[in-house]
């Protein structure tokens, strides 16, 4: 019933609502003008011969852990394509340079029925693959109602979104009915799903425990190495707004007890560089800018990468690494990565969006959990000054991501029944 109601609302207000909000979109430089087609399930590519298996993740953290199991997808039977679909112009410039052959990146479309069976028509996936939890009720409705197999992968469902879905559990019912399967993301996911009515949730591991490495370019990773010339080095990746201000206001602190210390900055939304560069100027601090090609020079304090795609060379150089959106009540953002370089860890008091993963982690002793940018700066100031301690925290780190690597297997024996 809700999802009937929806689907004739949302058409309704197409004209009056959703398309005002999509050219404010495009103004803001969150929607690619060249590719609009695609929300409109319009696709310009025709479709591959063969299976389609159809992967959705809202996006960046969601389609880059789709990673490895399009990889092992694609391996094992040579006639699948893959449809990887998500809803951000950052996760499309990710993609563009990260899927195999045999995989194709498209905009998912607005979740009008009319755009819908559109894209559904034109592709005509064999099986769909939803990651995490952005639900949206014309798609996952149409999907049933095409009887193509739907399976919820790495279901996460946050506290705040559990709160609600409890308070309308015929909403959620209505919706998780639709699937054929609820993997969730932690154990704790997996009883959240059954309570708000999933038919069918199991909980075989995190698959962001198995994700790739971001790719590194050996020779801009050269280029960075020789401008930094061997300068005492940390790395502080995926920020949000405030946490680099935050960070910034003991950099000069830490420049006392090791002088020549070298910060790199790589924030989540690369748009926001200028703004970080003027907010750390402004605290006195000398800075570079990756997206201008500014050099870094025996002066720079602060060399902010606002750039896509080049995390991987960061994490590579940097031996100690600080994950962002922890400083904030954001929740923080994913830190297996920088583990599985073989780099020490740290993140802040909130990481909500890893309740598990952080306790499995600190358990392991495989991250150092601070509770402000002054116990961040102090532990950073150790671990350089004290190398044995350094390369301890580096091996424990390495070696949780890797024995935590085996989710895969699980998941893909489970969805290999639908393939």
């Amino acid at each position: 019933m809700f999802i009937g109601m929806y689907r004739t609302l949302i058409q309704a207000s197409f004209p009056l609502l959703i398309k005002p909000y999509i050219n404010k979109r495009i103004k803001k430089g969150k929607e690619d003008p060249n590719r609009l087609n695609e929300r409109f399930g319009q696709p310009k590519i025709a479709r591959p011969d063969g299976k389609i298996i159809w992967m959705h993740g809202a996006s960046v953290g969601e389609t880059v852990s789709m990673l490895p199991l399009i990889d092992k997808i694609l391996k094992e039977d040579k006639n699948i394509n893959v449809l990887v679909t998500s809803g951000t112009v950052t996760s499309a410039e990710v993609m563009s340079k990260r899927l195999p052959a045999r995989a194709i990146h498209q905009y998912i479309p607005i979740d009008n029925p009319k755009f819908v069976k559109n894209f559904i028509n034109h592709w005509k996936p064999d099986l769909a693959l939803w990651f995490e939890a952005e639900l949206w009720p014309s798609l996952i409705s149409e999907i049933h109602q095409c009887k193509i197999p739907l399976i919820l992968v790495n279901g996460r469902i946050a506290d705040k979104a559990f709160k609600h879905w409890k308070m309308f559990k015929f909403l959620s019912k209505e919706m998780l009915s639709c699937f054929n399967l609820c993997l969730g993301q932690s154990e704790e996911d997996t009883r959240r799903l059954n309570i708000i009515g999933a038919k069918d949730a199991k909980y075989l591991g995190n698959l962001k425990y198995a994700g790739f490495n971001p790719p590194v370019d050996e020779n801009k990773k050269q280029e960075i190495s020789s401008q930094i010339s061997g300068r005492p080095l940390w790395g502080v990746i995926s920020t949000h707004n405030n946490e680099e201000e935050q960070i910034g206001q003991y950099i000069a602190e830490m420049k006392k007890q090791i002088p020549n210390i070298f910060t790199l900055i790589a924030p989540r939304h690369p748009q926001r560089g200028v703004e970080i560069q003027q907010q750390l100027n402004q605290l006195g601090l000398k800075t570079s800018l990756r997206s201008k090609n500014e050099k870094i020079n025996k002066d720079t304090d602060v060399y902010i990468a606002d750039t896509i795609g080049e995390v991987g060379i960061w994490y590579d150089l940097a031996p100690i690494i600080f994950i962002g959106g922890s400083l904030i009540p954001h929740g923080g953002q994913n830190f297996i990565e920088p583990c599985r370089f073989h780099d020490a860890v740290l993140v802040g008091p909130n990481t909500q969006n890893f309740v598990e993963a952080t306790n499995r982690a600190k358990k392991a002793q495989a991250i150092i959990q601070v509770q402000n940018a002054k116990e961040l700066t102090e532990k950073v100031i150790f671990l350089l000054n004290n190398p044995q301690e350094l390369k301890e925290q580096q091996t424990k780190a390495f070696d949780w991501a890797s024995s935590e690597a085996k989710v895969l297997d699980g998941i893909m024996k489970v969805i290999k029944e639908y393939i």
